[in-house]
């Protein structure tokens, strides 16, 4: 049903009063979806069409590159997960349930544990590999904070897909492969995207690229310089030059009373904050205490470190600090007797000159030099900041919505899982895999994000509800509504996607609406337009109008030719 006087197409005037990001006022607004509890959204039927697009699109590209599309339930058994590891370790975002036999039970946030049992059960032989399997299904998070409407939520829709091959080679194939693919894809839906390296995560193996879309709402940052792109949680730059004091041929004592933080330092003594080191004391794994160094301009970057150190860490607490080293505030490396991980930003050349603290209240030391002055390991453990440089290109820093990410899981699933194959020696292999995921919410929320203006959406034409919105001004019964029928049923014949508004009310009202559903061109068809034998027609993005208009008579053929040249 395409007609506005029966489509259940709900559009507001005012956005919820929760809305912080563009894409939930308009989406709500332009009556896509609505909301049904914290994090739970419904796709109304303008909404799902556009979802459903990007769908076709994934899995066009998808089964271009091989993927065999299958289904797999979102109820499975917990003893899958418990194999892998992942049931304990997955924190409460899993959703853990009982059946009633009293089996513990998973909703499936993801279905690496759910595809690599079937693989393990019928693939055998080298001569059944590659594969790869992919599937669109509905995904069970219990995000504690759900937010920017079909952004972050508690239940979504994602393709999964997991591949299958002989080695690492070939994995490293297949993995190109679906970097070609999502390139396709995202391209194909419109969008501005950058292809970033990612933290492996919760998802483990060995290397991972995510894909993200900039724009305001994006509760990711990304670091941009040329051809470098990475998550700020594991991007690395070549940090900015400081200038320092002169060298001392040994530490110096300095009386800082009261003068705990790198702010309160700098005032105090005259130097810039890249002059100083920053002391972190932390426990990695059970118990291995160590104090790690940054620049005092910069900040510890959780992810680094917890990839550099192969082990979680936390925070070291006061009374450990204590213990270890001396009061909190004061802190440094001279004299402590415990391991010290200095960051690459840090120099440690004849020209080196820091103040740390002297592991005492109120005293800070100053012409530090690493190396000379205490042990060190050496780590890239920092944030990127502006002002850094990758290849001698200044870094930009900007938020963006993630809206894919793909993996080199390696064996990670298939040992545990007993997904093995035999080898051409007749000796038994784990299977090597990778998975790659999408969410065509996330597409079409970003789309909304990147070409919305001060009316409501744009769509990228691959993915808009509709091709044209064609709109009467006519009244029921009337000449220019008879004709605007006569058009709607020519433009459904030639295949154009068309929703007409054919309600009774003012033209403002109707403009008003086709705005802010964003179908990418507008028919108007009123009085003028039988008088002229033309109908208006904008293009919605940037609100173009075409002052020649569209013939009334073979208006179709001329709205394909229009409909071509937006973009």
């Amino acid at each position: 049903m395409t007609r506005l006087s029966s489509l259940l197409l709900p559009t507001e005037r005012q956005p919820p009063a929760d809305a912080e990001a563009l894409s939930h006022q308009l989406m709500v607004r332009a009556g896509l979806v609505r909301q049904i509890g914290a994090g739970l959204w419904s796709w109304l039927p303008a909404g799902w069409r556009v979802h459903q697009k990007i769908v076709q699109i994934v899995r066009e590209e998808m089964d271009a590159i091989g993927g065999q599309e299958m289904l797999m339930p979102v109820l499975l058994p917990a003893e899958l997960w418990k194999r892998s590891g992942r049931y304990d370790t997955v924190g409460a975002e899993l959703m853990r349930l009982r059946d009633r036999k009293d089996a513990d039970m998973v909703l499936a946030m993801t279905h690496e544990e759910a595809v690599t049992f079937h693989v393990a059960q019928v693939v055998k032989s080298y001569r059944e590999l590659p594969k790869v399997l992919y599937h669109f299904q509905t995904k069970e998070r219990d995000e504690p904070r759900p937010r920017a409407g079909v952004l972050r939520t508690r239940e979504f829709v994602m393709k999964d897909a997991y591949s299958f091959d002989r080695d690492q080679a070939g994995l490293e194939e297949t993995y190109e492969h679906h970097r070609g693919a999502y390139a396709r894809i995202y391209d194909r839906c419109g969008l501005e995207w950058v292809e970033c390296r990612s933290d492996v995560g919760m998802m483990g193996g060995t290397m991972a690229h995510e894909y993200m879309a900039p724009c305001a709402a994006g509760e990711d940052d990304v670091v941009i310089a040329g051809a470098y792109s990475a998550n700020l949680e594991i991007a690395s730059a070549d940090a900015q030059v400081v200038e320092l004091p002169a060298p001392l041929d040994a530490p110096v004592r300095v009386e800082t009373p009261g003068a705990r933080t790198i702010e309160a330092v700098s005032s105090l003594l005259g130097i810039p904050h890249g002059a100083q080191m920053k002391s972190f004391p932390v426990v990695a794994g059970e118990d291995r205490f160590l104090l790690v160094l940054v620049r005092g301009d910069h900040q510890i970057s959780e992810t680094k470190l917890r990839n550099h150190l192969g082990a979680p860490w936390r925070p070291a607490t006061e009374e450990e600090i204590r213990e270890r080293l001396g009061p909190p505030g004061s802190l440094g490396p001279v004299g402590a007797q415990v391991d010290v991980l200095l960051d690459l930003a840090v120099r440690d050349d004849d020209g080196a000159s820091y103040t740390t603290g002297a592991n005492e209240e109120g005293v800070h030391l100053q012409g530090v030099r690493p190396g000379r002055d205490f042990g060190f390991t050496r780590g890239d453990v920092r944030e990127v900041v502006l002002g850094d440089t990758v290849d001698g290109v200044p870094v930009r820093i900007e938020p963006a919505i993630e809206i894919g990410n793909i993996f080199q899981l390696g064996t990670r699933y298939s040992e545990p899982l007993g997904a093995t194959y035999l080898d051409p020696d007749g000796k038994q292999q784990p299977v090597v895999m990778g998975c790659y995921g999408i969410g065509p919410a996330r597409i079409a929320a970003a789309s909304v994000e990147q070409f919305a203006d001060e009316r409501g959406i744009a769509w990228p034409k691959a993915i808009a509800p509709w091709d044209v919105e064609l709109v009467s001004l006519g009244k029921a019964g009337s000449p220019e509504r008879e004709a605007a029928d006569a058009l709607y049923a020519e433009l459904q014949e030639a295949g154009i996607e068309v929703v007409y508004d054919d309600r009774d009310g003012g033209a403002g009202a109707k403009f008003a609406d086709a705005e802010l559903l964003g179908c990418p061109l507008r028919l108007t068809l009123g009085r003028r337009s039988l008088e002229s034998g033309r109908l208006e027609a904008q293009g919605r993005r940037g609100q173009v109008d075409h002052e020649e208009g569209v013939p009334v008579a073979g208006a179709a053929e001329a709205v394909q030719e229009l409909w071509a040249t937006l973009p």
